[in-house]
């Protein structure tokens, strides 16, 4: 066989391979553009320069393209794309950053928004298109031809994070009745097949789906066998209205490389694919963690207002969780008033139950995200923690009873710290378990809201605890 036999998807790009050394000119060791070429883009961009732009940005991969548009800013990211017109195709836009994707789509006439989503999957393209206004986006969805709009429209009439969104429908689905052998002239003589797949699925008459055959085992197998010889039948269907975090742990927990979607009716409609699992582990995982902490998106290209009325609506929150503590401090006015020491101590009583809190709160928002903590071991969790912070409490008490002895000279002030860390430790650590578990129990997502909670009880109890065991023991 010739070079000349193969299909051009399988050639090298002669080109592409030309033109790694250049690539070394842009992208430093650690494989990310250099400062002086996005500098050198910038300032041919500000004057105008639209030809040797291209020439510069036209040896990049389109990963590389796309943290470029990353890079630069919100008002040269347009000019840029006029630019390279030529080089915006599919694999670039389905790189981009979603806030990035979305300034770019909405400055693009619909036609070319249109032309682009018809080369890309369709999870890629119902991602590029469900963020756009209504009327821009059926602007584009009417330059599309009618199969392409009609899988896309689908796609999003099914919910937002949901297998629909997420699934392709490019895939490779044959009859039961099929030999190995007339399977491989099927994928061989196919013109309008998925160009990469893993598996091929076997479905009956109905389109349903019964099984599964690895390309492996069928170029291993004689031609003469019947596919429903060797076709594995246990299989992970995934709902099409499945959330895409749940999706994802199905991955994770059955070591998946792709599995099938099924409608309400369990026909077959579409794929996921394990490259678009990894990036939503990775994106539910930036989520928990930037709920936690009520920093919105976390995303640098966020628009600026979105990303100041996020952050403000959390800080507002957390300014009337203060106010409680506040509170409670100042029903103790006469006590610190008379104990001026007290006013030393309580920072380092609260804070330490914030702390730990915060330890037991991740730890469990983890477990319930990953469905390691379910009914079953609940109370095997709660103990364990109530354990982790006794000890905590013991060992950090009996630490700042000696602080305030050979500081203060002063047994009952050091029974009082000892006792209101101890219990504030209690405190931080069944708080931190028990309110993600009650807010899950709510069916609300517990990275959102217990932060605020969590840290409500270690400051107001906390307080409490250390200003009313001193008004009983030391007044």
């Amino acid at each position: 066989m010739t070079p000349e036999d193969l299909a051009p998807e399988m050639l090298v790009d002669a080109a592409t391979a030309a033109d790694a050394p250049r690539e070394s000119e842009s992208l430093d060791e650690e494989n990310t553009l250099k400062k002086d070429f996005v500098r050198k883009v910038r300032d041919l961009l500000d004057a105008g320069e639209k030809d040797q732009v291209y020439d510069l940005v036209e040896p990049l991969h389109p990963a590389d393209i796309a943290d470029l548009f990353e890079l630069l800013g919100t008002d040269e990211r347009p000019l840029l794309a006029k630019a390279i017109s030529d080089l915006m195709g599919s694999e670039v836009i389905a790189e981009l950053n979603d806030h990035v994707r979305e300034l770019l789509v909405e400055s693009l006439p619909a036609e070319t928004v249109a032309d682009i989503a018809e080369q890309l999957d369709t999870d890629d393209a119902v991602a590029m298109l469900e963020d756009l206004d209504h009327e821009d986006q059926q602007a584009v969805l009417a330059e599309m031809e009618p199969e392409d709009r009609a899988a896309i429209e689908t796609a999003l009439s099914y919910p937002e994070e949901s297998a629909g969104r997420l699934m392709s429908r490019d895939l490779v689905a044959v009859p039961e009745h099929m030999t190995v052998g007339s399977l491989i002239d099927y994928l061989r003589e196919g013109r309008d097949l998925a160009n990469e797949f893993w598996e091929v699925f076997v479905v009956d008459a109905r389109h349903k789906p019964i099984g599964t055959c690895q390309l492996s085992w069928i170029l291993r197998c004689p031609r003469s066998i019947a596919l429903t010889d060797v076709m594995k039948r246990d299989q992970t269907l995934i709902p099409v209205t499945m959330d895409q975090e749940e999706v994802a742990l199905r991955f994770q927990k059955y070591a998946l490389i792709s599995a099938a979607v099924v409608d309400e009716d369990g026909r077959l409609v579409g794929q996921i694919t394990v490259d678009d699992v990894v990036h939503i582990i990775q994106e539910e995982a930036g989520e928990d963690v930037l709920a936690l902490s009520g920093a919105g998106d976390g995303d640098i290209n966020e628009p600026l207002p979105q990303t100041i009325r996020s952050r403000m609506a959390w800080l507002f929150i957390n300014l009337l969780t203060a106010i409680l503590a506040s509170a409670v401090v100042a029903a103790f006015e006469a006590t610190i008033a008379r104990l001026v020491v007290l006013a030393v101590i309580m920072p380092i009583i609260t804070g330490m139950g914030g702390n730990a809190a915060t330890q037991t709160m991740a730890v469990t928002v983890r477990a319930l995200a990953t469905n390691q903590l379910t009914d079953s071991n609940t109370w095997r969790m709660i103990l364990r923690e109530w354990w982790i912070a006794s000890a905590n409490g013991i060992g950090f008490g009996f630490m700042m009873a000696l602080a305030c002895m050979l500081i203060y000279h002063d047994p009952k002030l050091a029974l009082v710290a000892m006792l209101a860390m101890l219990l504030n430790s209690l405190n931080a650590g069944l708080s931190g378990v028990l309110i993600p578990l009650g807010l899950n129990k709510l069916k609300i997502d517990p990275a959102v809201v217990s932060t605020v909670f969590v840290t409500t009880m270690t400051d107001t109890l906390g307080f409490f605890f250390f200003l009313g065991l001193a008004t009983l023991m030391l007044l």
